[in-house]
C-alpha cells in the first residue's frame, strides 16, 4: 500500500461506512418510531403492494359488517312489529271463538267492534314496519358485505327477498279485510262426515282488487275417514295455494256442529259451484251454487260460441250503459274478454265458470239486454241480477272469521320464518367477514409491520457501528500527518 496525502483512501471508507451505517440507523429509528417495517416503497415493493391489498380488503369488509349490522338491526325492528301482529292474531282468534259459541250470550256488536279496530291496527302495523302493499321493505333487497376470493360481484352480497302479497302482512294480505264475527257468509250444503267415496269439484269465479275477473277449480276427495271439520280444513288449504292474496279472502267453515252445515264467506264479490250432490259427496244437500255475503249482485249465463254479428248491452245501478259487440264465430272465453274488457269500467265483471257457463257479478244492480238481431252464443235476451243471500247466523260467520284467522297465522309464519332466515343470512356474513377481517390484518400485519425486538437490536447495532465509524475517521483523517515525520528526518 502506498502511503499518500493527496487521496486519504481510508478515510473515504470510514466515510463510505459511516454514511451506511448512519442509512441503517436512520431506518432503523424509522421503524421504531412508526411501527411499521415499511416507511416507504422501497423498504419493500413488492410486499408494500401486497400489504396495500390487504388492507384495502379489510376496509371494505369493516364497513361491509356495518352494513350487514345494520340491516341486522332493521329485520329485527320488522320482527318485533310481526311479533305484535301475531299477538293480535291470537286476539282475533279468541274473540272468533268466543263469537262462534252459541251459548253465548254477550253483545256480539262489542265483539266485532272489537275485532274491526284490531284489523286497522294490524294494517298500521303493518304499514309501520314497512310490509304492506308498497311498504318500503316489502320488496327483495340485498346488503353489500364485500370478501377476499370472489367470483363475482353477487357474491359480495347477502340478498333477502319480502316483496309480493306472500311477505305482506296488512290485513288484505292475511286475508282477513271485511272478515267479521258478525252475521255474514252463505250456505252451500251439509259436509258429511266420514268416508268421502267420490270426487267433488268446486269452482269459486271471483274478481280481485285490481278488477281481473278470474276462476279457479280443485277437486276435493278424503280419501280416509275423517270428520266434516278436518274436510272444512282441507277445502281451505286448497283455497289458499290458488292465489294467496288475491281470492277476496274466501274461507270455509262449518255452520255449527249438529247440521254440520257448509258455509263459505269472502272479503268481496264471488261465486261457488259444487258439483254432483249425493250421499258420496262431501255437500250432500242444499244449494249448488252460492254468492258472496257482501252487497254483491249477481247471474248466471250460458254461452255458446257466437252465430253471427250482435251485442248485449248492460246497465248498472248508477244508469250507466255500455255495448259490447260480439262477433260471428267468436268463442265463450272471447266473448267473456271483450265483455270484461267493455264492463269493467262500470263495475260489472263476468268470469268463466266452464265451458259454456259464465257469472256475471257487481257490487250493485245491474242489466243485461241482447240486442233483437240475433240470440247468437246466449240462451236468452234478458239477464236480471239476483241479490246475494245473506242469511247465515252470527255463529258460522264466526266461524268463518276463525278460519280466516287460522289461515292467516299460517300466512305470517311463513312471513316471520323468511325475515328469520334473512337474520340468520345476515350474521353468519358478519361472522365471516370478521374471520376475513382479522386473518387479513394478520396477514397485512406480517408484511408491514416491524418486529420492535429486532429493531431495538438493529438500533444498538447501529450505534456502535456508527460510533467505530466515527473513531476510525479520525484515525483515517489524522494518518497524513505521519508525513510530516518523514519532512522532519
Amino acid at each position: 500500500m502506498s502511503f499518500t496525502i493527496q487521496t486519504n483512501v481510508s478515510s473515504l471508507i470510514a466515510q463510505e461506512n459511516l454514511r451506511v451505517n448512519n442509512d441503517f440507523q436512520g431506518r432503523t429509528i424509522s421503524r421504531l418510531t412508526s411501527g411499521y417495517r415499511i416507511n416507504a416503497s422501497g423498504d419493500d415493493a413488492a410486499g408494500l403492494a401486497v400489504a396495500n391489498k390487504f388492507r384495502s380488503d379489510v376496509a371494505e369488509l369493516l364497513q361491509g359488517v356495518r352494513n350487514a349490522n345494520d340491516g341486522l338491526s332493521q329485520l329485527q325492528i320488522i320482527d318485533g312489529g310481526l311479533k305484535n301482529i301475531s299477538q293480535a292474531l291470537d286476539r282475533l282468534k279468541t274473540l272468533s271463538t268466543q263469537s262462534a259459541s252459541a251459548t253465548f250470550t254477550g253483545n256480539r256488536a262489542t265483539v266485532n267492534e272489537e275485532y274491526q279496530q284490531l284489523l286497522g291496527e294490524i294494517d298500521r302495523q303493518a304499514a309501520n314496519i314497512g310490509l304492506n302493499n308498497g311498504g318500503r321493505y316489502n320488496k327483495s333487497m340485498s346488503v353489500y358485505i364485500g370478501g377476499a376470493g370472489l367470483t363475482s360481484a353477487a357474491n359480495a352480497k347477502v340478498s333477502f327477498d319480502l316483496s309480493g302479497t306472500a311477505n305482506r302482512v296488512d290485513s288484505t294480505a292475511l286475508n282477513l279485510s271485511g272478515s267479521s264475527v258478525g252475521a255474514s257468509g252463505v250456505e252451500l250444503g251439509n259436509a258429511q262426515t266420514g268416508y268421502v267415496t267420490t270426487a267433488q269439484t268446486f269452482t269459486i269465479a271471483t274478481v280481485d282488487s285490481s278488477g281481473v275477473a278470474t276462476s279457479s277449480t280443485f277437486v276435493y276427495t278424503a280419501g280416509a275417514t275423517v270428520t266434516a271439520q278436518q274436510a272444512i280444513t282441507d277445502l281451505n288449504a286448497q283455497v289458499a295455494a290458488w292465489a294467496p292474496g288475491s281470492y277476496q279472502g274466501i274461507a270455509f267453515a262449518l255452520k255449527d256442529g249438529t247440521t254440520q252445515k257448509v258455509v263459505i264467506g269472502g272479503n268481496g264479490a264471488f261465486e261457488v259451484i259444487a258439483d254432483a250432490i249425493d250421499a258420496t259427496d262431501l255437500v250432500t244437500s242444499g244449494i249448488t251454487t252460492a254468492v258472496s255475503n257482501k252487497a254483491m249482485y249477481w247471474d248466471e249465463i250460458t254461452l255458446a260460441a257466437a252465430t253471427g254479428d250482435h251485442s248485449v248491452t248492460f246497465t248498472n245501478s248508477a244508469g250507466q250503459s255500455r255495448t259490447v259487440a260480439i262477433s260471428n264465430g267468436d268463442s265463450v272465453t272471447m266473448i267473456v274478454s271483450r265483455m270484461n274488457a267493455s264492463l269493467s269500467s262500470i263495475g260489472v265483471y263476468t268470469v268463466q265458470l266452464s265451458a259454456t257457463a259464465v257469472s256475471v257479478q257487481s257490487t250493485g244492480a245491474f242489466t243485461g239486454t241482447h240486442d233483437a238481431a240475433a240470440e247468437g252464443g246466449f240462451t236468452g235476451v234478458t239477464i236480471d241480477d239476483t241479490a246475494a243471500d245473506t242469511s247465515l247466523s252470527a255463529t258460522a260467520a264466526a266461524e268463518l272469521a276463525l278460519a280466516k284467522v287460522s289461515g292467516a297465522v299460517t300466512l305470517l309464519g311463513g312471513v316471520q320464518g323468511r325475515v328469520g332466515a334473512a337474520q340468520n343470512k345476515l350474521q353468519y356474513a358478519i361472522q365471516l367477514a370478521q374471520a376475513q377481517i382479522n386473518n387479513f390484518s394478520a396477514a397485512e400485519s406480517r408484511i408491514r409491520d416491524a418486529d420492535m425486538a429486532m429493531e431495538a437490536a438493529n438500533l444498538t447495532k447501529s450505534q456502535v457501528l456508527q460510533q467505530a465509524s466515527l473513531a476510525a475517521l479520525a484515525q483515517a483523517n489524522t494518518a497524513p500527518q505521519a508525513v510530516l515525520t518523514l519532512l522532519r528526518g
